[in-house]
C-alpha cells in the first residue's frame, strides 16, 4: 500500500496534525493535503483533491486490503460543520479499520458495513465539545471479495457499479431532502446513522467507485463516468483512472473538494 501526502511540518519538520496544524510548533500547513493519492497490490487505488476554490481538503479517504477483502471508505466533511476535515479523516480511517476487524471475525459484509459505520459514527460524535463544537461528514464504504460487492453510506456520498461490458448503476441513494439538504450524516449533532445497505454479484468485470459530491456533481451518472475510463480493466491497477476522474472535475471548475476511490473487480474476485 502507498499512500502520497503532506506528512511533515513544512516550518519546523515536525508532525502534522489531521486539521493541518503542527503539532509541535502550531504552524499552519501551506497546502496540507491538498492531493492526496493512495494505491494498494490488488489495483484499488484512489486520489483526493482540494480542488480550484477551497482552502481546505475536507474530503478523506482510506484503502484497506485484508486476506480476499478489499475495504474502501470516502468521506466528505460537512461545509458548514467545524473542523469537518477531522471529521472525514478520522471517519474513514475508522471505518475501513473497523470494517477489517469485522470481516476478519467471520461477520457477514453487510453485518461488517453497519458496524464499522456505527464505530465511525461514535468516533466522529467523540470529536464534539462541550461548547457544542460538532465536527460532520457524510460516509461511503465498500466492500469487494468472495460473493460480490458491498456498499453502505449515510449522506450524499456515492457508490457506483461501472462493468467493462453492459450499463453501469448507482449502488447508494442520496439522503438529501428538500433543496439538497443533507437529511443524515455523521457527527454529535446527527441521530444514531442506520446506513444504507446494497449489494451485487457482478458477471464481468468492472470497478467499484466511491466518490464525494465534488465529481459526481459534473459526472452524475454511471454512463459518463464510465465513458471517463480506460477500458477494459487494466492490468496496471487504477490510479491512472482516478486521477482521471479527478482532472475531469477540475477541468470543469474544481468548484468542491474531489475525491474517486476505485477497486477493480474481476470474475474470480466476485465469486464467478
Amino acid at each position: 500500500m502507498t499512500t502520497t501526502e503532506n506528512p511533515t511540518c513544512a516550518a519546523c519538520g515536525g508532525t502534522v496534525a489531521p486539521d493541518g496544524f503542527c503539532w509541535d510548533c502550531g504552524t499552519a500547513q501551506p497546502g496540507f493535503r491538498a492531493h492526496v493519492e493512495t494505491a494498494a497490490d490488488c489495483g484499488a487505488a484512489g486520489v483526493s483533491d482540494r480542488g480550484a476554490r477551497r482552502e481546505i481538503n475536507a474530503d478523506a479517504l482510506a484503502l484497506t486490503v485484508d486476506g480476499p477483502w478489499t475495504i474502501g471508505v470516502v468521506c466528505d466533511g460537512v461545509s458548514m460543520a467545524p473542523r469537518a476535515e477531522r471529521a472525514a479523516r478520522l471517519a474513514a480511517e475508522t471505518g475501513a479499520a473497523a470494517c477489517a476487524a469485522r470481516l476478519r471475525a467471520g461477520v457477514l459484509p453487510e453485518t461488517a458495513l453497519t458496524d464499522a459505520t456505527l464505530h465511525a459514527a461514535r468516533a466522529v460524535t467523540a470529536l464534539a465539545t462541550p461548547h457544542g463544537t460538532a465536527p460532520a461528514c457524510t460516509y461511503v464504504a465498500g466492500v469487494t471479495g468472495p460473493g460480490g460487492l458491498w456498499a453502505a453510506w449515510t449522506g450524499d456520498s456515492r457508490a457506483y457499479w461501472l462493468p467493462d461490458e453492459g450499463p453501469g448503476m448507482a449502488l447508494t441513494e442520496d439522503d438529501t431532502g428538500a433543496h439538497d439538504a443533507l437529511t443524515a450524516w455523521l457527527g454529535a449533532d446527527a441521530d444514531t446513522p442506520t446506513p444504507g445497505i446494497r449489494s451485487y454479484r457482478p458477471s464481468v468485470p468492472g470497478r467499484l467507485l466511491l466518490c464525494t459530491d465534488g465529481l459526481w456533481r459534473h459526472l452524475p451518472d454511471p454512463a459518463t463516468l464510465r465513458a471517463a475510463l480506460r477500458r477494459p480493466l487494466p492490468d496496471t491497477g487504477l490510479l491512472d483512472d482516478a486521477r482521471t476522474l479527478v482532472g475531469h472535475a477540475l477541468t470543469a471548475g474544481g468548484q468542491d473538494n474531489i475525491t474517486a476511490l476505485l477497486i477493480p473487480i474481476r470474475p474470480e474476485t466476485s465469486g464467478r
